[in-house]
């Protein structure tokens, strides 16, 4: 097996979801076409020709988002059409699962380079848009029907674990909502974003979108109390203590680390390892603890060796059922140091990539952490968990 490395990650700004949203007139796949091509850009020692593949997901295979949109967005992108592509989805870990799908690929030696990320436009695309669920998986009793709502599922996980209550979980949105604005305003996020051309509706003309559109910095716990509770009267699970429904792409370069060093690309991180594990649909949201215990039981590493943590947040009760499983307190300065998916947002499909380019651009800053994790729950029941190593590592010197 070969050294499998991440050269970089890049995203275009989030967007708010909806005729509203920035993004409301642009096309999904243009979105992820940025992406590919400011990764181009930034690496002019990458010959075009050496990408041996782009992995991209989506959640909502349809529309401006089908297509095979791998092969498609490889040819809009500007890369040779020798260059192949495909589609995948494991939903909220579509882009995660692009990374190691192609990394298993590399780490085995059918590539040198690829290209992996993930995209959602929600708007145009909301999350279970033409899907036709098999009716025995309810009628046959296989799932509760709670897993196919996924703020039911966070509901449901605040009933196993009550010792998580509304309290503790508005604490830590609030929390990452002022982590992410100091990261903004110290320009650690600005670095990851690929501007992004923004067409009008209503004849409104064109755009520029820049920055976020979902975060609210200066958010309070006591107006998260007073939010409603969509998925249950007298519920824990609000606007403000879970990821909205947003759009955004994001793409990353994997390569075999020889190759990397021999083109002169940088070497962000290297892998280590990962897993997915299944759970119980209806509480999705624990699904990131199986799958780091199993991830730990492969690498022989244990929760003592993970210097950074990079959780998605796709609801604030999730991370926190994480964190109590592992004995990790809610405000760990490891933990989502620059704030999460509450703040910045959630294009399902895309996530992925983005906690593994915040990851990246953290090592560089911490030479004196070796071990980082990126997890996240998946919808219909599922977590994965990818373990990263920091190749700036100072104990690597000595």
């Amino acid at each position: 097996m070969r050294n499998v490395v991440f050269v970089e990650g890049v995203r275009t700004p989030f967007g708010k979801a909806g005729d509203k949203g920035i993004y409301a007139g642009t096309r999904a796949d243009d979105l992820v076409v940025n992406t590919i091509r400011e990764l181009l850009r930034r690496h002019p020692g990458l010959p075009p020709e050496r990408v041996d593949e782009v992995a991209i997901a989506a959640t909502t295979q349809i529309g401006d988002q089908g297509l095979t949109i791998g092969r498609t967005a490889a040819l809009l992108s500007g890369l040779p059409k020798s260059v192949p592509g495909f589609a995948l989805d494991r939903m909220c870990a579509g882009a995660m699962t692009a990374v190691t799908t192609t990394a298993s690929g590399i780490g085995f030696g059918a590539y040198d380079i690829a290209i992996a990320g993930g995209v959602e436009h929600m708007g145009r695309h909301p999350m279970g848009e033409g899907v036709d669920p098999n009716p025995r998986i309810v009628a046959d009793q296989l799932v509760d029907p709670s897993a196919l709502v996924m703020g039911q599922t966070a509901e449901n996980l605040h009933d196993r674990f009550p010792e998580i209550t509304k309290e503790r979980t508005d604490a830590y949105a609030a929390r990452s909502q002022e982590r992410f604005a100091e990261a903004v305003k110290t320009g650690r996020i600005g670095p990851d974003l690929v501007p992004v051309a923004t067409r009008g509706t209503n004849g409104q003309g064109w755009g520029l979108a820049t920055e976020d559109e979902p975060p609210r910095p200066g958010t309070t716990v006591e107006q998260l109390a007073s939010l409603k509770t969509p998925f249950r009267p007298h519920g824990r699970i609000t606007a403000g203590n879970a990821a909205g429904l947003n759009d955004g792409a994001t793409a990353s370069i994997l390569a075999d680390e020889d190759t990397a060093r021999e083109l002169g690309l940088p070497v962000a991180m290297r892998l280590v390892g990962y897993s997915f594990a299944g759970v119980e649909p209806e509480v999705m949201g624990i699904g990131p603890v199986p799958a780091t215990e199993k991830l730990f039981r492969r690498t022989g590493l244990s929760i003592d060796d993970i210097g950074l943590f990079e959780i998605n947040e796709a609801f604030a009760v999730q991370v926190l059922a994480f964190l109590d499983h592992f004995g990790i307190a809610d405000d760990d300065p490891r933990v989502n140091q620059w704030g999460g998916a509450i703040a910045c947002g959630h294009p399902l499909a895309s996530s992925g990539v983005r906690l593994m380019t915040q990851l990246a651009r953290q090592f560089a800053e911490r030479p004196d952490v070796r071990y980082g994790l990126t997890t996240m729950c998946i919808g219909i029941g599922m977590g994965g968990s990818v373990l990263w190593e920091n190749p700036a590592y100072e104990g690597a010197k000595a």
